[in-house]
């Protein structure tokens, strides 16, 4: 196994779901492989001591591409004896690829999100892109949709090097059983079936198109609930939608959980919806989309948005629906249909538990990821 050297400036204790993406390949490559490199945030020092590698901060809370940076990378590299690069995000840390190599590392890994799809169709940060494809050994891409919008800012050469990585799914956490009586007795929703959306509160995820769906599901199912977890700086504009709408007491802000909580919040719900939709004429897209890959391990039936790479992480009319992440008359629709069928709903989502466990378990993705490192 190669001594490797992650690159990143997304690592926790900041939270998002790149920052646990890269997490927990660290904690899965085999005991002494690993250093990170990550920027300075509060806690982390705290959270540093847990891990069980090494973990140097920058002293600031953003790393770029400059001197400085790869002069510190380069320090690691010979300190730790490693030989391997893996960039937690290809743009812009990738952009070290050549002083990285000129420094000693013989392979190097550039992981692809969505913002680079972003990158993909702006003409400057196309350049950069095609800079980093030709410097790294080989880009990661998340599925069809990133590969097919990178490939195109890509060299020929570099294109054909990619490779695809996608996260895994922690099946022991996610699960059915994982603590939502618990939640729902909290929160007074026993009994009453619960829509549940776990993201972050952004425009892209689709929660207002939940909200503007939720008189039409209420008019079918007259004491659902539709229950929004998480935190982010769309909050007070849903909260007001509903407000507006006279959904007070049917469409409830959890506001931020801590991670070790959210399988219990996943486990409240009956079903799970995120209709997230692409922005920004396409630069704002779903990179993948994991909490319908952990709302499918914990049992439930998931609607999601057709944006970027979230349709890959959903067999459409199997383990749930894709649907137009702008249309809260098809949402509504097939959640009023997935609320009233609760024997089909079920049947759904022990697919989705069938299809997690067989091809988007943790062990299954970091196998894949030594056989990318070791080349």
């Amino acid at each position: 196994m190669p001594k490797v050297l992650i690159v990143t400036n997304d690592f926790p204790p900041r939270a998002g779901g790149i920052q646990s993406f890269v997490h927990a390949l660290a904690v899965r490559l085999p005991e002494g492989s690993v250093t990170v490199y990550a920027p300075a945030w509060a806690g982390a020092a705290g959270f540093d001591a847990a891990q069980p590698f090494p973990v140097e901060r920058h002293p600031t809370s953003l790393m770029l591409p400059v001197p400085s940076v790869a002069r510190r990378a380069a320090r690691l590299l010979e300190r730790d004896g490693c030989d391997t690069v893996l960039f937690g995000a290809a743009a812009p840390l990738g952009l070290l690829a050549p002083s990285l190599r000129r420094a000693g590392a013989r392979r190097l890994v550039a992981i692809t999100h969505g913002h680079e799809a972003g990158w993909a169709v702006l003409p400057g940060a196309r350049g950069l892109l095609r800079r980093i494809g030709d410097s790294v050994d080989t880009v990661t891409y998340l599925g069809e949709y990133t590969r097919v919008r990178l490939a195109r800012a890509l060299s020929p050469a570099a294109a054909a090097r990619m490779t695809r990585l996608a996260p895994g799914v922690d099946s022991g956490a996610f699960r059915p059983g994982a603590g939502g009586a618990a939640v729902r007795e909290r929160l007074g929703l026993t009994g009453r079936p619960v829509v549940v959306c776990v993201s972050r509160l952004v425009p892209r995820k689709g929660q207002d198109t939940l909200i503007r769906a939720w008189p039409q599901v209420r008019a079918a199912v007259p004491d659902a609930v539709l229950l929004l977890v998480g935190g982010g700086p769309y909050a007070g504009r849903l909260q007001r939608l509903a407000g507006r709408l006279g959904l007070a007491g049917s469409v409830i802000l959890a506001g931020a959980v801590p991670w070790p909580e959210l399988p219990s919040y996943y486990d409240a719900g009956d079903v799970f919806a995120m209709p997230c939709r692409t922005r920004r004429h396409g630069l704002d897209v779903e990179g993948l989309g994991i909490v319908y890959l952990e709302a499918s391990a914990t049992g439930l039936p998931v609607i999601g948005g057709d944006s970027g790479n979230a349709p890959d992480a959903i067999r459409d009319g199997e383990t749930g629906y894709v649907v137009a992440g702008n249309s809260p008359a098809g949402v509504a629709e097939r959640l009023v249909y997935l609320l009233t069928d609760p024997v089909g709903a079920r049947a759904m989502g022990e697919k989705g538990m069938a299809w997690v466990d067989q091809e988007w378990r943790w062990d299954l993705v970091a196998r894949r990821l030594q056989e990318i490192l070791a080349g």
